[in-house]
């Protein structure tokens, strides 16, 4: 195996490195038929000692075992680790319901060994997605961001350089107002592997889960999806309305009355259906209808993670909600008709 004819066979090996760093050699020595006893840091191995009969130190810093070395006192071989580089994935964890996370997804956090995690998305569950994962908070609040992006950027690049499965999850889809190329074209300057894996944004997913449809026949042909977190300016509320499709609003809560406001400003009719979703998808989820003008009133009673939707389709499911009641009211008479 290593340019020394031993025989191994049932041997009982303390492998003491890193995991990624000793893998493959641990892979070698199982095929020689050893009983391991892995060991990640000295103190592990010094407890495993006195059971093997051969340590094998495998770690780009062997300096860390030196004690184990000192005390052993059974033969001692140093392997080659492997390299060290691992990767980053850029996660789209969805709109926030477990279930509604992609497969790919759930098979990356299960072997993740670094997650940097999001507020949103299903961010709670990862002691279930990712046991062995160490987790990172890199949430973001209005106005308090607990790690800078670029210190996200570094502390993911620093743990691949180290060898670690890295996940960046975020709520929704990374390239959905989630920054997600910017830390691909950091990982990519620094040579690291990163790879994309798309979500479910909460652009279609939250109003689809209210029960409406962003685009529909015979209503719209078109939607906009607009970042909410900064005012409006004048032009882009006039291109708006001017489109006449559906707007969907993400981090918009902040700026409602802004850009109500500006909406009727240019034109939008102040009888224009709209509806707010919170927590969509969520088991907490609630809506509201309104019309335009009464939008801003209708959103102090709801918080983020908010949807808004403006346009003729936010009010679909009232009609449906109409014509139901209306079959219910005609089926009544009928009956109190028969009888």
């Amino acid at each position: 195996m290593i340019g020394i004819d031993l025989e191994l066979s049932s041997c009982v090996v303390l492998l003491a490195g890193d995991k990624s760093a000793s893998e493959t050699t641990a892979e070698r020595l199982r095929a020689e038929g050893c009983e391991l006893l892995l060991a990640q840091d000295a103190p592990q191995a010094m407890a495993y000692l006195e059971q093997a009969g051969l340590l094998v130190i495998c770690d780009h810093d062997p300096q860390r075992f030196a004690p184990v070395l000192a005390a052993a006192k059974i033969p001692v071989l140093h392997a080659t680790p492997a390299e060290s580089t691992g990767s980053i994935t850029l996660l789209g964890g969805g709109p926030g319901a477990l279930d509604l996370m992609t497969l790919r997804g759930v098979r990356a956090l299960a072997e993740a060994q670094v997650v940097f995690a999001d507020r949103l998305g299903p961010s709670e569950h990862l002691a279930l997605l990712a046991p062995q994962a160490k987790i990172v908070d890199a949430g973001k609040l209005p106005g308090h961001h607990k790690l800078t992006q670029r210190q996200i950027e570094a502390q993911m690049i620093q743990a691949a350089r180290d060898g670690a499965k890295v996940v960046r999850l975020k709520g929704g889809d990374p390239f959905v107002f989630g920054r997600g190329f910017e830390e691909v074209a950091a990982a990519t300057a620094a040579n690291i592997p990163v790879h994309v894996i798309p979500g479910l944004s909460s652009c279609i997913t939250v109003p689809g889960a209210a029960g409406i449809p962003v685009t529909a026949r015979g209503v719209n042909t078109m939607f906009t999806v607009v970042s909410g977190h900064d005012p409006l300016g004048e032009d882009q509320l006039r291109q708006l309305t001017q489109l006449g499709g559906t707007i969907v609003i993400l981090m918009g809560m902040g700026t409602i009355e802004a850009t109500v406001a500006g909406l009727q400003r240019v034109g939008m009719s102040r009888d224009m259906p709209c509806a707010i979703v919170q927590s969509g998808t969520t088991e907490v989820q609630s809506t509201s209808h309104a019309p335009l003008w009464d939008l801003a009133a209708a959103a102090r009673a709801h918080s983020n993670p908010a949807v808004i939707v403006i346009g003729e389709v936010a009010a679909l499911p009232q009609t449906l909600l109409a014509q139901a009641s209306g079959a219910s009211a005609e089926a009544g008479a009928l009956l109190e008709a028969a009888s």
